[in-house]
């Protein structure tokens, strides 16, 4: 035996008044053993010799003798770079590589002893204790004398160290998993808070599913969402029965899949037998699989390479305890007991990732011990109690037990004892770092399944950031193709590319074939929080038959914002009439490499909004005959017990009738206690005929429809009325569809649209004859906007389409809020530098179309524009400037051809009273000069010249229906710049005044006219209309869109004329009266050589051809 000291020659002498003369000969007698030359204050914040024992071992790998002292398990890591080991051949090994590991055992004395170490590895280890214990050939000495240390900037922690795969005798550190675990908690707590300083809304959010009663998940999930308040997490137990069947559990994750708020799920398993695991743990979001058990996650793990959103949480709380003990893993040969989906498969993937040799195994192998005895690194989950044994342990492996098992133990009160996978007390004695069972790596466990919730909603807000289109390459071609080539030549991205792209989520989506679909209202109050994009209108001068090009603009545009600048940009765009597109205009994409593609798909039927409007329409106009028919042929007796029928011996009031109850003060619910008198004024609308304002419509431009006799038949009893038919964008139902603002308020429309008067002089709505109900059933779906794309990419929403002559002529107010939210920025983000835009346009000119605009559709919507464009072109402006007129089909006159200034300088004045127009609402206009390939530089020059002087905030030329977004890019930069500026929304006119008033305001104000004149007819209507309570509704004008003012022939910016109103009609239900200054066609005829002559399908594509 040698003695052994801890030997300190500064230490004594500057201490020596606070150790015994004893404590110093002893020590120093020790000290021909070992030396360390360094103040022992420095080493410790505590060094006590007597009461606690050390354990201490120091030892080196060469053949020389080594000195151990064994002790208690509280250890203190300690290391110098000047501390090395003297041995009895006085040969000095240097300690700068020094590590702990802690020990398990307590030696009541310290004994010293030589032993003998193999050749390889010469790294030498010092392990030290706070508290120290010397016995000397039996002859026992303490004292409680205390050193305290001045300086620890040395002391370096365990994951530091290198103390491992040492094959010289060892008690194996623990790799403490409750302390690891607590500290992980208390970090991802403080990150949550500090996360929420940002954004309030950062408040991660765990589901955890247990189906049944197993004590053992019990036990788990309690200490998850113990742990999950630890770590700052709203955890939330959802408990089923164990007799839910998997369709209602998958009904349930589906939900949770869907709300935004929940950022985890976790399914605590086992499930029971007639649930499947994989079917569950497979449906869990992959975004929200914390387990990390999904297939998408699990599959991204074993590539190589591979970027999984979450790893399994006891795979990942391994490699955290492997990372802590201090292994490099590279080239370690690691073996791992067990192949479960859980934790043997997936930690193998992330061993062999850490550049580890790795051997699985599992029950059908063979030798296991032989695999075993030659690992650096053992990961025990193989489920069976002590299976490992410590003589199968290589010297100074690390072992990781997962197991849990119980085995029977009567000293314990529950009659058992957990153990792990590997028998502890034999492997401690081999192994250099060892997780206990309990202890290890089960808190690790839970501490990552923390961990990834807390990921998980990183993610999601960072996900929303990360919203940007990826534009799809144009191939220019000179000359242009026609529309439907250039459209063909292009393959679109598939619509739920787009929608993954601007951030709508998979649930939000409903696809319509490859290449549009519908998007769900709940995207709004998932978005709420953002603030709004900027908001663009593209109006135009007052244009020719042929157009100006507004839709091109608007695709030009938006194309140049979202594939060219980077901003994401939306363009907003009505769904074309079928009729117009078989008759004269075509279709209404765009044009050239301006366009909404597919354009086929994008003109006929899209997603059947339209039809969706017929069949409600018309359900009205046959309910409102039918309703003349039934009251016209029975008393009140039986017209009331039909209309409210027993059935199975009860009589109950639909509930639509309630609100025609309400609006007749009856307070009652039972059909039976109604009196005569208020059967008689409920069953009894009283219509009268002469008054019906509501028509069929169809989308067809059948003009031999507009004047209809109905009822002809004999079964009519001859019941006859005159009447008509509208095209089917011209109903009051498509005005709701794009006035609206949710579900609700389009019900709330659709029930309060006026159909007819009766003979007392009451207003008779839909929910008075019962149907608003079923109208807003057939319309449920097509108050969803539909997404589609452009020629380059970017996303388009393409919804609703009211007829511009009687209506607003514009997109939806919801497609309009959704993209808004969409292109618009979370609270942490720049607003200037990352808001994208919302690109729409307005029906004919800006005095039409940007009036109705702001004065309807933005003081329903409660949004504001932030930039108008005005489109011009050379050749409308010539017509105002004195030019022959253009009429379709009809060679354009030379003049339109050649450079004429004079002429186009002359027409100027409308395109300047358009400008004067938009900037009375006070919002900056730019002014797009959409260009022809006879505009010549001086034309261009004349109209950026006037434009400016007129108070436009620029005027740019525009090449984009012959080169696409790439020639707006100038447009799209002063469209921005523009959207800086300051604004300050002002409408026409408020809604106090009288409805002469307000449309006096527009004559006077938009059209330049000297007063507005009533007929008679209108007088008496608007007279109605106020006494009904309805006088305080905005006004529509409907009047030809080829002049500023009434009559189509006066052109440019004409003055002094009058307007004669000689009817007013009211859309009470859309919220708004239109006053008719014009012989309006509210249903269009076909001409000679209508469009559908050239359309046709080619029969081996499939693909439709000849549309324009």
């Amino acid at each position: 035996m040698y003695g052994a000291v801890l030997r300190c020659a500064g230490w004594l002498e500057s201490n020596s008044s606070r150790v015994s003369p004893r404590q110093q000969r002893h020590l120093r007698f020790l000290s021909s053993t070992l030396s360390i030359p360094i103040p022992i204050s420095r080493y410790a914040t505590r060094i006590s010799l007597g009461h606690q024992r050390l354990s201490c071992r120091l030892y080196t790998h060469q053949a020389e003798p080594a000195i151990e002292l064994g002790g208690s398990q509280q250890s203190q890591i300690l290391t110098h770079p000047q501390a090395y080991l003297r041995t009895k051949s006085h040969r000095q090994t240097p300690l700068h590589t020094c590590s702990v590991v802690s020990s398990v055992s307590t030696v009541p004395f310290v004994n010293a002893a030589i032993r003998t170490a193999p050749p390889h590895n010469p790294t030498a280890h010092f392990l030290y204790r706070d508290c120290l214990s010397v016995n000397k050939r039996r002859n026992n000495f303490a004292s409680t004398s205390v050193v305290e240390s001045k300086s620890l900037s040395f002391i370096k922690p365990l994951s530091h160290q290198k103390r491992l795969f040492s094959s010289t005798a060892m008690v194996a550190a623990k790799l403490d998993g409750n302390a690891i675990a607590k500290s992980i908690r208390e970090k991802l707590c403080a990150e949550v808070t500090e996360k929420q300083k940002l954004n309030p809304r950062f408040k991660p959010c765990l589901k955890i599913i247990q189906v049944g009663d197993r004590s053992d998940s019990s036990t788990y999930v309690r200490m998850k969402l113990k742990a999950a308040a630890e770590a700052g997490i709203d955890s939330q137990l959802l408990h089923y029965p164990e007799s839910i069947t998997e369709a209602e559990l998958l009904d349930h994750i589906r939900q949770f899949n869907h709300d935004p708020s929940i950022h985890g799920i976790l399914v605590q398993l086992p499930l029971p037998k007639h649930i499947s695991e994989y079917t569950v743990t497979s449906f869990v979001a992959d975004e929200k699989d914390v387990d990390g058990f999904g297939t998408k996650n699990i599959g991204e793990l074993a590539k190589r390479g591979g970027k999984p959103l979450f790893v399994p949480c006891t795979p990942k709380g391994v490699m955290i305890l492997l990372k802590e003990s201090g292994i490099d893993l590279k080239g370690k040969n690691a073996v791992v007991l067990g192949r479960s989906d859980i934790v043997g498969s997936p930690v193998s993937y992330l061993l062999r990732n850490a550049d580890a040799t790795v051997t699985v195994v599992h029950s059908k192998t063979q030798n296991i011990e032989e695999y075993v005895k030659n690992a650096d690194v053992v990961v025990a989950a193989i489920g069976q109690p002590l299976f490992v044994q410590g003589s199968w342990i290589k010297p100074g492996a690390v072992v990781i037990d997962v197991g849990t098992n119980f085995l029977p133990d009567a000293t314990k009160k529950s009659g058992q004892r957990l153990v792990g996978d590997v028998d502890y007390a034999a492997a401690v004695e081999v192994a250099s770092a060892i997780t206990p069972v309990p202890g290890g790596v089960g808190p690790m466990t839970v501490a990552m399944l923390m961990q990834n919730v807390v990921d998980a909603t990183t993610w999601y807000f960072e996900s929303q950031k990360l919203r940007k289109t990826i534009p799809l390459p144009l191939k220019l071609e000179e000359p242009v193709p026609s529309d439907i080539a250039v459209s063909r030549a292009q393959t679109p991205k598939e619509i739920t590319r787009i929608a993954a792209e601007v951030g709508i989520a998979p649930h939000e989506l409903e696809p319509y074939g490859a290449y549009k679909a519908k998007v769900d209202l709940g995207l709004l109050q998932r978005l709420e929080h953002r603030r709004n994009g900027r908001y663009v209108v593209v109006t135009g001068i007052t244009p020719t038959p042929l157009g100006e090009g507004k839709s091109t603009t608007t695709m030009g545009l938006a194309q140049a914002l979202g594939a060219h600048v980077g901003r994401l940009t939306f363009a907003n765009v009505r769904q074309p009439s079928q009729g117009p597109t078989f008759g004269i205009k075509g279709g209404a994409a765009g044009g050239g490499y301006s366009q909404v593609i597919p354009m086929d798909e994008f003109n006929m039927h899209l997603t059947g909004d339209i039809h969706a409007i017929t069949a409600a329409n018309n359900l009205l106009a046959a309910a409102i005959e039918t309703r003349i028919f039934h009251e016209n042929t029975q008393k009140d007796g039986p017209l009331y017990k039909r209309l409210v029928p027993t059935k199975n011996g009860e009589r109950k009031f639909a509930p639509v009738m309630f609100r025609r109850l309400k609006k007749l003060g009856i307070d009652k619910t039972n059909p039976d206690e109604l009196t005569e008198d208020e059967i008689h004024r409920f069953a009894r609308l009283d219509i009268d005929p002469e008054t019906i304002t509501w028509r069929r419509v169809l989308d067809v431009n059948d003009r031999h429809l507009r004047g209809v006799t109905v009822g002809t038949a004999p079964t009519e009893k001859g019941q006859t009325r005159e009447t008509g038919f509208d095209i089917t964008v011209a109903s009051e139902c498509m005005a709701i569809l794009a006035l609206s603002n949710s579900l609700a308020e389009m019900r709330e429309r659709l029930g309060s649209m006026v159909v007819a008067t009766s003979r007392n002089g009451d207003t008779v709505t839909a929910d008075d004859i019962g149907a608003g109900g079923a109208l807003t059933a057939l319309m449920k779906d097509a108050i969803k906007p539909n997404l589609m794309q452009t020629l380059e990419g970017t996303p388009v929403f393409v919804h609703a389409g009211p007829f511009a002559n009687i209506s607003i002529g514009q997109s939806s107010i919801l497609a309009d809020k959704l993209a808004l939210k969409l292109a618009g920025t979370e609270p942490d983000e720049d607003h200037d530098e990352k808001a994208g835009f919302v690109v729409t346009e307005a029906g004919f000119d800006f005095t039409m179309g940007g009036e109705r605009f702001f004065n309807i559709k933005c003081r329903t919507s409660g949004l504001a524009p932030d930039v108008v464009v005005v489109v011009a072109t050379v050749r409308a402006l010539k017509v105002h400037g004195g030019a022959p007129p253009i009429a379709p089909g009809a060679a354009l006159s030379p003049v339109y051809r050649e450079e004429n200034v004079d002429i186009l300088r002359a027409g100027c004045v409308n395109l300047k009273k358009q400008i004067a127009n938009a900037k009375s609402f006070g919002i900056p206009v730019v002014v797009a000069i959409n260009k022809f390939s006879t505009d010549t530089e001086a034309e261009i020059a004349v109209i950026r010249e006037e434009a400016i002087s007129a108070g436009a905030e620029d005027a740019i030329l525009a090449n984009h229906w012959a080169e696409g977004g790439k020639g707006a890019v100038d447009l799209a930069h002063g469209v921005i710049a523009a959207s800086k500026k300051p604004k300050d929304l002002k409408l026409t006119y408020d809604l106090e005044g009288t409805v002469q008033e307000r449309l006096e305001a527009i004559g006077k104000k938009m059209y330049g006219a000297e007063k507005v004149e009533f007929s008679e007819l209108a007088q008496k209507k608007v007279d109605t209309y106020t006494r009904q309570g309805y006088g305080h509704l905005p006004i529509c004008v409907a009047k030809t869109q080829y002049s500023l003012s009434h009559d189509p022939d006066l052109k440019g910016a004409p003055t002094g004329f009058t307007i004669p109103i000689r009817d007013v009609r009211m859309a009470a239900g859309a919220g708004y009266l239109y006053a008719l200054a014009a012989d309006i066609q509210t249903i269009p005829g076909l001409p000679t050589a209508p469009g559908y002559l050239n359309v046709d399908v080619n029969v081996e594509t499939g693909e439709i051809e000849g549309l324009f």
